[in-house]
């Protein structure tokens, strides 16, 4: 008897055999869905190790937290950048609109220093003998109210008039006309105001023209000084 009719010997064709798994298309219902079952199944030895699986997720999952995190840091720098220029540009857009009405009459005051200029030489040009005689008196008066009333509307629009007589030379406020030794008077300070500046608010509008006192010679030799304007 040739035929292999005992169960427990291998069988002729094993289910991974191509000839068994054709014949299995000819199979329908739990014997089928069993056998395909059977033969679509792994091997225990080539079974992935599930705690690999589960490090690989992890990993995965890791790296894609890293990179949120990365792109949220990046958009956050980018938005706090942003906030910072934005208040950058409205603090010096208020400066701007603040400094536009402080010196917007810069130009127009400078024009009319030669009036003030004017007024005080004026003065000046009137003897000391003179001054007492009751002719010209009403008319000394008459220019000094003038200056004082154009000066007023000066310190009213923020610009005052800088007379620096006595006090160290500041090159951001004074000019040097000349120099010369004083008896008494240290070097640096000045000597005469030739012409007096003015500043508006806190901006130079025009230096004051000043002598400044230097150190005397070690020869001795006396300077004559012109205290003329």
């Amino acid at each position: 008897m040739n035929e292999n009719t005992n169960p427990y010997l291998e069988p002729e064709h094993p289910l991974d055999d191509p000839q068994t798994i054709e014949g299995l298309a000819d199979l329908s219902g739990p014997a089928a869905f069993k056998a395909r079952q059977k033969v679509d199944q792994p091997g225990e030895n080539r079974q992935e190790d599930p705690q690999e699986e589960t490090n690989a997720i992890v990993e995965d999952l890791t790296a894609k937290l890293a990179a949120a995190q990365d792109s949220l840091a990046q958009t956050n720098d980018q938005l706090l950048r942003t906030i910072a220029d934005m208040d950058n540009l409205r603090k010096r857009s208020v400066r701007e609109r603040e400094d536009a009405g402080k010196y917007a009459i810069a130009g127009f005051a400078k024009d009319l220093l030669d009036v003030a200029d004017t007024f005080q030489r004026a003065l000046l040009s009137i003897p000391a003998d003179l001054r007492d005689d009751a002719r010209i008196n009403p008319l000394i008066q008459g220019i000094e109210a003038t200056e004082r009333s154009l000066l007023s509307c000066f310190e009213k629009s923020g610009i005052k008039k800088v007379d620096p007589l006595d006090i160290p030379f500041d090159p951001n406020f004074h000019e040097v006309m000349f120099e010369a030794p004083v008896p008494g008077k240290a070097a640096g300070i000045i000597i005469q105001v030739i012409e007096p500046g003015y500043i508006i608010h806190d901006r130079l509008l025009r230096p004051a023209r000043v002598g400044v006192a230097k150190s005397a010679p070690n020869d001795g030799t006396p300077h004559v000084i012109d205290t003329q304007a």
